[in-house]
């Protein structure tokens, strides 16, 4: 397994009545993410917020391209980004304990916390077409370049791993320094992931390990 400190490119927040960072996604230009009643949004070239959704946003959010996913509770809502309106729930597969959520290959892709399971889940319907193991909790998900990545945080100590889909051998980890938790996790599509940072109240970008 390879092993590196994360290498903290900036920090954005905390933002005004945003007291936690839940779910966090990338649609190309700006990064939206959770923060309990409300789905925010901010430029990453400036950190300036641009947009806020009202809408219940507990854990994971996610976007395909044209809408966004968000957990709330014990369902995943399908959400237009342009009008904020809700267009479609399906269950979600830990029935509240969920946490991260990614789109790829066309699916939603659910991580579950104390279950440590990633599920891939239709998003029409909601059913589980398969489910990875992990051997930590799972507090964020992404994949890039046909790697799965998912973000931890237990205790003291948190990090951001690449894992085998097959199997879910740790592959690769990349630590957080002490106290410094990730809450939710995307990939840019490149050289970086953003980091949900819980109760402070950021979102971190960190470079993606080459």
């Amino acid at each position: 397994m390879k092993r590196s400190a994360a290498e903290i490119l900036c920090e954005y927040g905390p933002f005004p009545g945003a007291d936690n960072v839940h779910g966090v996604t990338f649609d190309g230009s700006r990064v939206w993410f959770a923060s309990g009643d409300k789905l925010n949004a901010f430029d990453p070239a400036n950190g300036e917020l641009t947009r806020s959704i009202d809408v219940a946003a507990h854990a994971g959010t996610a976007f395909d391209g044209r809408h966004l996913f968000q957990i709330a509770e014990d369902r995943i809502q399908k959400i237009d980004p342009e009008t904020g309106r809700v267009l479609a729930t399906i269950p979600a597969p830990g029935n509240g304990g969920d946490s991260g959520l990614t789109w790829a290959e066309g699916t939603l892709w659910v991580g579950q916390y104390r279950d440590r399971k990633i599920h891939q889940v239709d998003p029409e319907t909601g059913k589980v077409l398969r489910t990875i193991e992990s051997n930590r909790v799972v507090t964020g998900v992404t994949w890039i370049d046909g790697e799965l990545w998912h973000g931890t945080w237990e205790g003291d100590e948190s990090d951001v791993r690449r894992i085998d889909p097959e199997t879910g051998d740790i592959l690769e980890r990349v630590d957080m320094p002490p106290g410094m938790g990730v809450s939710g996790l995307e990939s840019d599509g490149g050289d970086r992931f953003f980091c949900g940072g819980g109760s402070a109240g950021k979102v971190r970008a960190v470079r993606r390990p080459r």
